[in-house]
């Protein structure tokens, strides 16, 4: 298939730069993929669409506030954005500017709390990074640091936890599996006493997921890997789901993406693992496990969007998102969510 197909005009105005006041409040566009119909709701409208015996399958990964700024001993600024832990205190980093940052090159952050060494160049040009200070690491980025935000969004971020789903656990993300965003306490207690089970996957959001495509043919893309993991109880969840007839949603493309990884092909039952993951979805795919899907509008030309339309028919999804853009729907990670099943 070619990238083009995949393509679709939206006005700038409508890439969302700050959140919603409320979460919870945001649009939801209902699809339904057998009739091709387009309802226009607002989120915890999803409710009424889930049914006793349906399960949940969301991501409890954390963004951790990656990005940092910084000086060299020279005094010039630079700034780094953490990708992912290889070991110990020595992470994968993204550097600006990339030409000044060399093997050797010692930088502080926040007034010398944290000194980083660059070891390495990785493939890629990214850089391998040794972090030195006294205390808990996670406590000074906290401190230091700031959210990762994508590179879409030009405004800056008030709250670090609306970049952050209510049920954000284990820290490891450069980004935040934003389907979650419009999900409440309040909504999902009344969503576990309709009798929906609610279980996790934890993958860490890498920052590949905005890398865009640029093979004319999508098939030659290279899809970047993740590193993800499922527990024994949230597996059980799952495979009762299955076996009883009921439907596995997935809060999220991530969430997807897990499930699909290791779904059995035969009976789409899961198992406990930690692995990484490097599936690319695109039109064509035959899902295993996932009977629902809640995610995000997409860009243009991207793997997400390839994944959504491998779930239900490319013309059909291609027709939703002008309906958004027509409907002035708010698009990407602090936008509206559609509920496809």
């Amino acid at each position: 298939m070619k990238l083009e197909e995949f393509d679709y005009y939206l006005p700038e105005e409508l890439i969302a730069q700050v959140p919603i006041k409320k979460r919870d409040e945001s649009r939801l566009m209902v699809l339904n993929k057998e009739n091709e119909t387009i309802e226009d709701k607002v989120f915890k409208d999803i409710i009424d669409y889930l049914q006793p015996g349906d399960c949940l399958v969301r991501n409890n990964t954390k963004v951790i506030p990656a990005r940092l700024y910084g000086k060299k001993d020279t005094g010039a600024n630079v700034e780094f954005v953490l990708l992912n832990r290889i070991e110990n205190d020595i992470w994968e980093s993204i550097v600006r500017p990339g030409n000044k940052l060399k093997p050797g090159t010692e930088v502080i952050f926040g007034d010398g709390i944290l000194k980083a060494k660059i070891l390495d160049v990785m493939d890629g040009g990214t850089r391998k990074v040794e972090f030195s200070y006294e205390g808990i690491f996670n406590e000074i980025l906290d401190q230091i640091g700031l959210m990762p935000l994508p590179p879409y969004i030009h405004e800056s971020l008030k709250e670090k936890s609306r970049y952050q789903t209510v049920y954000a656990k284990y820290e490891g993300s450069a980004a935040a599996p934003t389907a979650g965003l419009h999900f409440t306490p309040e909504l999902l207690k009344k969503i576990e006493e309709k009798g929906v089970k609610i279980a996790n996957v934890t993958l860490h959001v890498g920052i590949g997921t905005f890398r865009p495509v640029k093979e004319e043919n999508i098939e030659e893309h290279k899809m970047h890997t993740e590193h993800f993991y499922i527990k024994q109880e949230d597996v059980e969840k799952i495979n009762e789901t299955k076996k009883s007839g009921g439907r596995v949603i997935a809060v999220g493309t991530t969430s997807c993406r897990v499930l699909e990884t290791i779904a059995d092909e035969k009976t789409g039952l899961v198992a406990p693992i930690e692995s990484d993951t490097g599936i690319y979805i695109y039109p064509g795919y035959k899902f295993k496990c996932i009977d629902g899907l809640i995610t995000n509008f997409h860009l243009p030309k991207s793997t997400l969007l390839m994944l959504v339309s491998a779930f239900a028919n490319r013309e059909y999804i291609l027709k939703a998102y002008k309906h958004a853009v027509d409907e002035k729907y708010r698009f990407f990670s602090f936008g509206d969510a559609m509920f496809l099943y």
